[in-house]
């Protein structure tokens, strides 16, 4: 039997929503050594002028001697219940970013047709998840300790994109974070946004990449939307981008100059943006075929 217990934010969600879910014990040891499992789920802002007050949040606490497929089966179904109930759709993903978890939370996404996305786009949840350890487990006498979801990946070696996706050429761009966040009113093929941080200057600029293509900006923008574009990274003078669970992709090789001017405004992102960039797909200056939105914290 699983608990009637769970907690959810309540407002009315626009459709085609997507939920992002972990399922696993935390990090934090209760001083009587056990660790605390739970189900926590939450769904992902669908453009840059979206709250976190607009989501849908879920937890239920899971039982030691529980954890398997049937209970994460049956409490999945709650939380779509009590997702409808509040006037939430159905979401049409599930991402989760536990490599050891995938297969479990696989069979329980396809029971209810919902399509499983094993993603490290884990955005929302990740700030959820940290407070959660700031405020929750503390409160019931968890020892909090930070959890990254970057961090439990290795750095495998990166692929070189494909001849047919690398575009004619590239550039380094910057926009404003206030234009950025404001990009769900534009008219782009492919778009994955997220939410402006209201704790930074508008004004602040934002690093990202654009590819530019003229014949087939619209075909790349399509194979980059599937592969969840998760941050862009610089390591031994590659640009790379990190993508879905742990798939690493070399965009470029750098010199050390430019290498060392790249590196020093994803950090600067990270002080003053929350670890916000971007990658664009163009075919001109005057349109995106495709915009992505990233953090790396």
């Amino acid at each position: 039997m699983i608990p009637p217990y769970h907690k959810t934010t309540i407002k009315t969600a626009p459709p085609n929503i997507d939920w992002e879910l972990d399922f696993y014990s935390r990090s934090s040891i209760h001083i009587n050594g056990k660790k605390k499992w739970e189900l926590i789920i939450c769904s992902t802002p669908l453009s840059s002028d979206s709250s976190s007050k607009s989501c849908f949040r879920w937890e239920m606490p899971c039982p030691t001697n529980s954890v398997n497929s049937l209970w994460l089966k049956a409490a999945l179904g709650q939380a779509l219940t009590s997702a409808r109930r509040q006037g939430f759709v159905s979401p049409r993903r599930i991402r989760s970013w536990r490599s050891s978890m995938r297969t479990m939370v696989q069979r329980a996404a396809e029971y209810f047709d919902v399509e499983f996305v094993p993603s490290r786009r884990c955005y929302a949840l990740t700030e959820w998840m940290e407070e959660r350890e700031k405020y929750v487990y503390s409160a019931l006498n968890y020892s909090a300790k930070n959890e990254s979801i970057g961090s439990v990946y290795n750095e495998l070696p990166a692929i070189p994109l494909p001849t047919a996706v690398r575009g004619d050429s590239w550039s380094w761009a910057s926009l404003p974070i206030d234009v950025l966040c404001n990009a769900y009113k534009w008219d782009i093929s492919f778009a994955s946004l997220l939410p402006s941080p209201t704790t930074v200057n508008k004004n602040t600029l934002v690093p990202g990449i654009c590819l530019l293509s003229n014949e087939r900006a619209l075909a790349i923008a399509a194979w980059i939307e599937g592969l969840e574009p998760v941050r862009l990274k610089i390591f031994n003078n590659k640009l790379i981008l990190e993508a879905g669970l742990e798939d690493r992709w070399l965009l470029t090789d750098l010199s050390d100059e430019e290498a060392g001017i790249a590196e020093a405004a994803f950090n600067e992102s990270s002080v003053n943006a929350f670890g916000l960039q971007f990658l664009a797909v163009q075919k001109d200056i005057s349109h995106f075929d495709g915009l992505w939105m990233m953090r790396d914290r």
